[in-house]
């Protein structure tokens, strides 16, 4: 094997060894993730966001924590809580807990990197909304976030629909479960080159990258100096990383392997909002001027976070120390591991066939991600086809690929609404057996219950 194969093979095997290390967790997590999405109302939280106060921050850190989700489509949900009453410092809150206090990003955590990175995550993630709640009013004036939300307002999505179901009627209708299997491979679809690329950056950085390459970008046996200096400097990287959500995690586990401090490191995880694309999507959402002071607000807040994480459990001796992990030797562990990831497999795959089904969602043409249509993000109605997206981003992308003659084929509107006559795609689409047997799709449950009531003067359109 010559140099040049030998140096990618290294990578790719320990970019692989990382991926079979986490491949049961992130499926295990996904599932949850999904299961949460469409058990746990959200409708009903929107509008009780207004105004900034203790029971709002909490609603809105809950809100966010049960729409757990890629950093561009907590974005663009923050930006259409936003345009529908919620206060601008709720908002950022949301967007901040539907990122870091997830289910999947503890698991894989707790994999690379050890239990202490979790609490850390968690108590961090409560620190940075404390900070948000504090800070976010000296950022933006009244008077600015004013100005944005009439900004935002002029392409805002209809206002959601608010669920009535008890929770005794959410666990016993299948298509919850259909719904929740939806939302996990979306989820997964949609995140899966930031996965990817996160693990393949990771595993090359991590036996390429020499120890004293890292000694120039990150301080270290300076004492409090390094500790200031790494949590200031590794938000500043995650910019230029591009990996964001959980595909940071691999990358953050070879900055502690390489001598990053451990608040350091922490920094590095919360600033999954502020990589580069994501500062460029909050240009087009808000502006340059107050896309600048997001980014400093989001700065500080990350960094600041970071230190006195750093700090606390440097006070109460749980900082972690060991700085081997087993993702990190470039070995494929058998045993337990073997048996959890083909259940992860078998999983997945069920939850494949069950996301072919399902009510009141349709997926993302461009990225694939499941959208819940009651909570439109953005639509687009092209050529007698409704469109759904997860974010602004995915629905601008649709409308140059539209522009250039080559729009996706990922979703197949292949059914007619037998009710309003909207094109629906009968993957996603709510659907009912007619008088004569026949399968009928729907473009949501008020047609579908229309139909239901009286199918003979609509069976045969």
């Amino acid at each position: 094997m010559n140099h040049a194969a030998h140096w990618f093979y290294v990578g790719l095997k320990e970019a692989g060894a990382m991926v079979w290390m986490t491949w049961w967790p992130l499926v295990f997590g996904f599932t949850l993730s999904g299961l949460v999405q469409s058990f746990l109302p959200r409708d009903g939280l929107r509008h009780q966001l207004g105004t900034t106060n203790a029971t709002s921050v909490t609603k809105a850190s809950l809100l966010g924590i049960i729409s757990s989700s890629c950093s561009y489509a907590a974005s663009a949900m923050a930006r259409a809580l936003f345009a529908r009453g919620a206060s601008w410092t709720n908002s950022m809150i949301f967007m901040v807990a539907s990122t870091n206090l997830v289910i999947e990003l503890g698991i894989v955590l707790y994999l690379l990197l050890g239990w202490q990175f979790v609490v850390a995550q968690i108590v961090g993630g409560v620190v940075m909304i404390g900070a948000l709640a504090l800070l976010a009013h000296l950022f933006f004036s009244r008077s600015r976030q004013e100005a944005l939300r009439q900004r935002v307002l002029e392409d805002s999505p209809p206002p959601s629909i608010s669920s009535t179901q008890s929770w005794r009627q959410r666990f016993s209708e299948r298509h919850n479960y259909e719904r929740a299997a939806h939302y996990t491979i979306g989820d997964i679809t949609m995140l899966r080159k930031e996965l990817l690329a996160g693990f393949l950056v990771a595993g090359f950085i991590t036996v390429h990258v020499p120890t004293s390459w890292w000694s120039h970008l990150f301080f270290s046996g300076h004492g409090w100096l390094t500790v200031v200096e790494n949590v200031a400097v590794a938000p500043l990287l995650a910019v230029v990383s591009f990996v964001c959500s959980v595909g940071n995690i691999p990358l953050a586990a070879a900055l502690w392997f390489h001598g990053v401090a451990f608040g350091g490191v922490i920094s590095f995880i919360f600033a999954d909002l502020i990589t580069l694309p994501l500062l460029l999507i909050y240009r087009r959402f808000y502006g340059t001027s107050s896309t600048r002071r997001l980014f400093f607000l989001l700065w500080l807040v990350m960094s600041g976070g970071g230190l006195l994480i750093d700090l606390l459990f440097s006070a109460v001796h749980l900082l972690a120390h060991n700085r081997h992990t087993a993702a990190m030797s470039g070995q494929f562990s058998m045993g337990i591991t073997l048996y959890l990831n083909i259940a992860a497999a078998l999983l997945l795959v069920f939850l494949w066939l069950a996301s072919r089904r399902g009510e009141n969602t349709a997926r993302d043409p461009i990225c694939g991600m499941t959208v819940d249509i009651s909570a439109l993000v953005a639509t687009r109605h092209h050529d007698a086809h409704q469109y759904y997206f997860c974010s602004q981003r995915c629905a601008e992308k649709f409308d140059s690929q539209i522009l250039t003659g080559t729009p996706s084929e990922s979703s197949t509107f292949d059914r007619i609404d037998p009710v309003c006559l909207m094109t629906v795609d009968s993957r996603t689409a709510l659907n009912a057996i007619g008088p004569d047997a026949a399968t009928y799709y729907f473009c949501g449950e008020g047609c579908r219950t229309e139909f239901l009531a009286s199918p003979a003067s609509h069976h045969r359109r």
